[in-house]
C-alpha cells in the first residue's frame, strides 16, 4: 500500500492576497498594483529621461541581462541610460496593455512580465518594438527595487 501525504504551507505576509498563483490586469491583487504602480513609476521617468529618478527604482546590486548586450551592471545601465538619453531622439517606453503579470516570490518580492514598446524618432519617423521582459522586484521594508531584469526579443 502506497501512502501519499500532502504537505501544505498556509501562504504568509510577503505572498500576495490570492495566493501563490500569478496575477494578471484582469484579476488584480495587493500586489498587482503595487508592482503596476512600479512599472508605471518606471515608465514615467525613463519618459522624462530623468536618469536620477528612473536609477533611483534600481537596485546598486542590479543584474541586467539583455539578449542583444549581454550581463549589464548598474553603473552601465546608468552610462547606457545617459547616452539614450542624450540622443534626444523622444524615446520612451509604454507597458503593452494587458500584457503585465505578476508571480510573488516568498520573502523576497515579485516575478514581473509583460511586454513593453519602446518609442523613437529617427530620421523624423516614429521606430518602434514591442519586447517582452522580466523584472524581479526585491522589497526591503516598504520600498521596491527592481533586482533583475531579462530584456529579450530583440
Amino acid at each position: 500500500m502506497v501512502t501519499l501525504f500532502l504537505l501544505w504551507t498556509p501562504p504568509t505576509s510577503a505572498q500576495s492576497d490570492a495566493g501563490q498563483g500569478p496575477t494578471s490586469e484582469r484579476e488584480p491583487t495587493v500586489l498587482h498594483d503595487e508592482i503596476s504602480r512600479m512599472d508605471n513609476a518606471l515608465s514615467e521617468t525613463f519618459n522624462a529621461h530623468d536618469l536620477k529618478a528612473v536609477m533611483r527604482l534600481f537596485a546598486e546590486d542590479l543584474e541586467f541581462y539583455h539578449d542583444s548586450d549581454g550581463l549589464l551592471t548598474y553603473a552601465e545601465v546608468t552610462e547606457g541610460f545617459r547616452r539614450l538619453f542624450s540622443a534626444d531622439n523622444g524615446i520612451r517606453r509604454d507597458l503593452v496593455p494587458g500584457s503585465l503579470v505578476v508571480h510573488p516570490v516568498a520573502d523576497y518580492g515579485a516575478i514581473q512580465i509583460g511586454e513593453h514598446r519602446f518609442c523613437h524618432k529617427e530620421n523624423e519617423r516614429d521606430d518602434c518594438g514591442t519586447f517582452q521582459f522580466v523584472h524581479v522586484w526585491r522589497k526591503v521594508g516598504d520600498q521596491w527595487k527592481l533586482a533583475r531584469v531579462l530584456s529579450y526579443g530583440h
